[in-house]
């Protein structure tokens, strides 16, 4: 089926609580959503986060840019179409808000072709799980007053939830300080549980990051995300090399040359690679297979509603990042559905295509430039 029509909707969603990463802090989220409609009535949608600020633009790289490849081509015809836009963003910008863009069109598309063959995406993309995908509880922001007490308490909830797998954040405070967090949360949760943890890139330099996370390794850590800037792949390598704990990294990098470097330098041992971010669900099948040859495993960052289904269809795939609330990730603040927690992990939705509904209401409440 041809498609007929592309638009796009940038919405702003404000926090209740501001909140701190470890070298920023968040007041608002920008998104933009995308909707894709073919001859047969069928209507994909696809999303992507932007950022705390000028989410206009990767709408905008939608609009003005993008949908010319798109409106008038089979909705199936996804790798050309990838291709297209591809090509198109050479003097625009072949990373950041332009590849966002494509990422949003790109699901909308797979949307809207699983909605067509009346199957559930991952499905449709084949299954490697049926019912569940393992799953981790993502929180520990930093709060102000909040202690490595109240930390300890809010990952009990978590396990108490069903989650054998919590991940933290790190890198705010001294490394000291952290390890005191990082402890009181290990007590809590005790040995059998995975205890992830994420420095959202905050250390200058390799040295820095090693000196850090060697003060932790007594409490077993599933994996460090991020302990440098994501351009700074030899750093990651280096930190790789000198630490027990495994090395996550990937949630920022775009397309499959930036994860091939990573993987040749050997600068993380698992891959967080998101849909919404490097290209879509077409790319993300890419770097998977890519990783899949090299023995390494990939965790997607974020938006659950979306890699429940490619960690459902991707063999070497190992957990969904799952927010049990939406303080910090409130995209799901204009969904009318959830991917809900069965056991430890998350139920695989069953309606064609992602089983994603908006909320109408809600997206006009956020939205900063309506649909169009």
């Amino acid at each position: 089926m041809k498609v007929t029509e592309v638009s796009a909707n940038t919405v702003v969603i404000p926090l209740r609580n501001v909140t701190s990463f470890s070298t920023r802090t968040v007041s608002e989220r920008h998104y933009t959503l995308v909707k894709v409609k073919t001859e047969s009535g069928a209507e994909g949608l696809g999303f992507c986060y932007c950022g705390n600020a000028a989410g206009w633009i990767v709408t905008q790289a939608v609009r003005d840019l993008l949908a010319k490849h798109v409106v008038g081509v089979d909705s199936h015809q996804t790798e050309a179409i990838w291709d297209a836009m591809y090509k198109d963003a050479l003097l625009m910008g072949r990373r950041g808000a332009i590849v966002r863009a494509m990422s949003a069109i790109d699901i909308a598309l797979w949307d809207v072709n699983a909605k067509q063959a009346e199957l559930p995406l991952y499905q449709y993309l084949g299954g490697a799980h049926q019912e569940t995908v393992p799953a981790y509880a993502s929180g520990g922001y930093y709060l102000d007053g909040k202690t490595p007490e109240h930390l300890a308490d809010e990952c009990s909830r978590y396990v108490n939830m069903g989650f054998n797998a919590v991940k933290i954040k790190v890198g705010r405070v001294s490394a000291r300080e952290d390890a005191e967090r990082i402890a009181a949360v290990r007590r809590a949760i005790g040995d059998d549980v995975e205890l992830f943890t994420d420095a959202n890139n905050a250390w200058p330099d390799a040295t820095s990051a090693i000196r850090a996370i060697r003060l932790w390794e007594e409490y077993d850590l599933g994996w460090v995300e991020e302990p440098n800037m994501p351009d700074e792949i030899e750093a990651h390598a280096a930190v790789a090399a000198a630490v027990a704990p495994p090395i996550a990294t990937g949630e920022i990098h775009q397309t499959r040359w930036d994860f091939q470097a990573i993987l040749d330098q050997q600068a993380a041992a698992i891959l967080q690679t998101d849909a919404g971010v490097c290209g879509g669900i077409t790319e993300f099948r890419r770097i998977a297979a890519i990783a899949a040859g090299r023995g390494v495993t990939i965790a997607p960052h974020w938006l659950a509603d979306l890699h429940v289904h490619l960690v459902a269809s991707t063999p070497n795939a190992t957990y969904v990042e799952f927010f049990t609330d939406t303080e910090v990730l409130n995209l799901m603040e204009i969904f009318k559905t959830r991917v809900e927690m069965r056991g430890s992990g998350l139920a695989i939705p069953q309606e064609p295509g992602l089983g994603v509904v908006i909320d109408d209401d809600a997206v006009n409440r956020f939205s900063h430039d309506g649909w169009r």
